[in-house]
């Protein structure tokens, strides 16, 4: 049977994570759903306002819930009974249904902020998003094969901190790595292909001529995502993996440990 979920040519679902309805997020999340519209049929869900529960929980077991073993395999059991809370489901085939994924946030401690990290904990659920095994290598489909191939992803991230701060040499370490556990450990763990971040720097003092500005630019980004490419990230199953450890073979990128060696030439 098969269990990946084929997107909608035309659609694309933005996740808008800020608690502040007057704020430079409100403002790129106007401008950028506009811009959007005009090339998708766009569903938005505005995380803060509509009160998702970030938190996995019981209820999220269903019919389970009192059942001992592994939180993650009793969701997917749960799942596959239909028993699926309703904030849940809605946003599985709002996801389900989109080619392309935008998520939206404030860059908060240096990740994204707990209620987003909340939004993949109970959407991406075992048995919609990832749990398949390769039957010819035994190894889980996931890192680039997991259940929602097919759809890109565009990370719209506000920071306070400048450029070079969020460099490679900067103290606050670089955007790039801070964001790997959302780019290559969630999205491309259940096979969306992410775009280049969409940064907006130096938050604190932007005016509204920087308001406009980063809207402008928001909205150029996006009428130009079609011709983007995602970033090449490497597969589990691609060969480049050892199908024991699940670490990068030997002949691979030799010596380096960077994030960067999951990236493919």
């Amino acid at each position: 049977m098969n269990t990946f979920h084929e997107p909608t040519p035309g659609r694309a679902h933005w996740v808008y994570t800020h608690p502040r309805h007057n704020s430079l997020n409100q403002h790129l999340l106007q401008a950028g759903t506009k811009a959007l519209s005009e090339h998708y049929y766009v569903t938005v869900s505005d995380l803060y306002a509509e009160g998702f529960n970030p938190a996995l929980s019981d209820t999220d077991l269903g019919s389970l819930a009192t059942v001992a073993g592994n939180v993650s395999d009793l969701a997917g059991l749960a799942y596959a009974r239909g028993e699926v809370e309703p904030e849940v489901r809605r946003e599985q085939e709002r996801l389900a249904a989109s080619e392309l994924l935008v998520l939206q946030f404030p860059l908060w401690w240096y990740g994204p902020p707990a209620m987003l990290k909340g939004w993949f904990d109970r959407v991406l659920q075992t048995g919609f998003a990832q749990g398949e095994t390769d039957e010819a290598s035994g190894l889980p489909r996931r890192y680039g094969d997991g259940r929602l191939m097919g759809r890109r992803a565009l990370i719209v991230v506000t920071a306070g901190d400048d450029q070079r701060t969020l460099g490679p040499r900067g103290v606050s370490g670089d955007l790039e790595s801070l964001l790997f556990p959302l780019t290559h450990g969630a999205l491309w763990y259940v096979g969306i292909e992410a775009l280049d971040l969409h940064v907006v720097y130096e938050t604190g003092g932007i005016g509204e001529a920087g308001l406009e500005r980063e809207g402008q630019r928001l909205a150029e980004r996006i009428n130009g995502l079609s011709g983007e490419r995602p970033r090449s990230y490497r597969r589990l199953l691609g060969g480049d993996y050892d199908r024991a450890t699940r670490a990068l073979v030997g002949t691979v990128k030799p010596g380096r440990t960077d994030l960067a060696i999951h990236l493919s030439d």
